[in-house]
């Protein structure tokens, strides 16, 4: 594998989870559980299998009882230590003698110095369809302050992670066509078959946001506590208002994080934000001599090479990242939009975006069709698709429509139209009439934005806010998606718990981020 191949696929690992979230520079591995060691006597006898130790005394936290546990890491990061535990809950509310779902949860405690505060930190993850426990490690460093004198609490929502987990395989292993009506046509075919397997063992009218909700407070009841505060990141920030309206008393604080508004449809801006995201994004190359003189006009040379592509799309010979065998496959438009949009979450990986679509101009392919599969191959293993369809055809369907004005762009409007057709063979569950309008609460409510974020954008933040009297935006600077571990935010996140006042908070710290400067060759960030 070429040095050029292995630097860009080392920096993709800078990406964290669909998501996608900010690296954090945490190079060692997780630990490994202890194994049994074998002892040899000193004439050479043979080794003697030590006994397996006793299994550890369960750890209660209010009802619940949770054994030593470790959070494996996905990017790099390093594994948690955690207690892990389940709660059974009725699967449809109106049946509770029916059907279970086990929820998974891990507790993170608190240190053992310091005063305990008795409401615990839920963190809710994005999708829909990520793990809050498997999110977690990647965001932890975030928490460094915030455990001095809470605990952290993770609850895989339903149809994730170990709760009964959603996942639908052969749509993740489904390749991008040329034809979008057959691409279309074969993943609702997909979408059926995912359909009607996973119906064998949950109904799927049940996985929805409110039913989410209830779990949380489940969850809450059973250990006891009275109040809770929120941390959702992205479609996260959804369930954390949605909980907050529901239950208000036993709602703390709000920690929305990449903010999606509960007036939003998912999917049907996606394109614009994207859109606008790029042209950010790509802007800092033009405002940097070395770049625009290396590599000239991004944002020109991806529409160029768009339409290569469309027009005749090259038979491409690059290496596999996982399996290092060389492989050969057409590079599509839809590479190139998936890598475009999965890269601009993280202006970190995005900084080499106007480099790669530089060499695609000079006919240079291997890197983008290399970085496109691998891309693809670590989303389809972090994604309850599933879980996502139903939230997504119970929440978002019936106000999803296509943007004229995008019809050009980079996604086009073939995601919302997949949507509606998948939505059309999906089980839906019951939406609350009030869901989609505005969380009106006086709940201490802390909202953050990254200014280059592709999906929520900090628009999305000030909407939201203005129904929150108690509640502050902030947008971090030359930050894209999930920004809770940017700069010095860990610190004023730790401080908006203990004293919920995010108005009175110094956020001047922030101003000391900086922009993230594009790559002009495969050496590395220029100085």
């Amino acid at each position: 594998m070429s040095r050029k191949v292995r630097f860009i696929l080392v920096a993709l690992l800078l990406l964290a989870f669909f998501g996608y979230r900010q690296y954090r520079d945490h190079a060692r591995d997780a630990s490994a559980d202890d194994t049994p060691a074998s002892s040899t006597s000193a004439n050479g006898a043979a080794a003697t299998k030590a006994k397996p130790a006793p299994p550890a005394k369960p750890r209660m936290l209010g009802s619940l009882a949770f054994t030593p546990c470790t959070l494996p890491s996905q990017l790099g990061a390093p594994g948690v230590e955690a207690q892990c535990g389940s709660l059974p809950v009725a699967e449809n509310p109106a049946m509770p003698q029916g059907r279970k779902v086990v929820l998974n949860i891990a507790w993170v405690p608190a240190d053992e110095d310091g005063e305990k505060a008795p409401d615990p930190v839920f963190l809710l993850a994005g999708g829909p369809g990520q793990s809050a426990t498997a999110s977690y490690p990647a965001v932890a460093p975030a928490f460094k302050d915030v455990l001095k004198q809470r605990g952290v609490v993770l609850v895989d929502q339903r149809g994730t992670g170990k709760s009964n987990p959603l996942q639908c395989e052969d749509i993740a292993e489904g390749e991008p066509s040329l034809d979008e009506a057959a691409m279309q046509q074969a993943m609702l075919v997909a979408v059926e078959r995912c359909r009607d397997a996973l119906s064998k063992r949950a109904d799927l009218r049940f996985y929805t946001t409110t039913d989410a909700v209830r779990d949380l407070d489940a969850v809450r009841q059973a250990i006891g506590a009275e109040t809770i505060n929120l941390l959702g990141i992205s479609y996260g920030t959804r369930v954390a208002q949605q909980y907050a309206r529901a239950y208000p008393r036993h709602t703390r604080t709000l920690v929305l994080d990449s903010v999606a508004p509960n007036d939003l449809y998912l999917g049907n801006d996606f394109a614009r934000n994207l859109e606008s995201a790029l042209d950010l994004q790509f802007a800092r190359c033009g405002k940097i001599p070395a770049c625009a003189k290396a590599l000239g006009n991004p944002r020109e040379q991806l529409d160029a090479l768009m339409a290569r592509l469309k027009a005749d799309p090259p038979l491409v010979t690059y290496r596999d990242a996982s399996t290092g065998q060389s492989l050969q496959e057409r590079l599509l438009p839809a590479h190139i939009a998936g890598l475009a949009r999965m890269y601009a979450y993280s202006p970190m990986v995005s900084s080499i975006l106007p480099l790669l679509i530089h060499e695609g101009a000079q006919g240079r392919y291997d890197g983008l069709m290399a970085l496109s599969k691998m891309l693809g191959s670590q989303l389809s293993d972090q994604m309850a698709y599933g879980m996502q369809l139903s939230v997504i055809c119970s929440e978002d369907a019936d106000g999803l429509k296509d943007d004229p004005d995008m019809a050009a762009s980079l996604l086009g409007n073939s995601l919302v139209a997949g949507l509606v057709s998948q939505c059309d063979a999906w089980p839906k569950g019951k939406r609350p009439d009030d869901f989609h309008a505005p969380l009106a609460s006086d709940v201490p409510a802390l909202l953050l934005s990254g200014e280059l974020d592709p999906v929520t954008p900090p628009a999305y933040a000030a909407r939201v806010v203005r129904t929150l009297p108690k509640g502050r935006a902030l947008v971090l600077r030359g930050q894209g998606h999930n920004v809770i571990g940017a700069g010095c935010m860990p610190k004023l996140f730790a401080q908006f718990l203990d004293n919920t006042d995010a108005r009175g908070l110094d956020a001047k710290c922030l101003d000391k981020l900086a922009y993230t400067p594009p790559f002009t060759s495969f050496n590395g960030w220029g100085p």
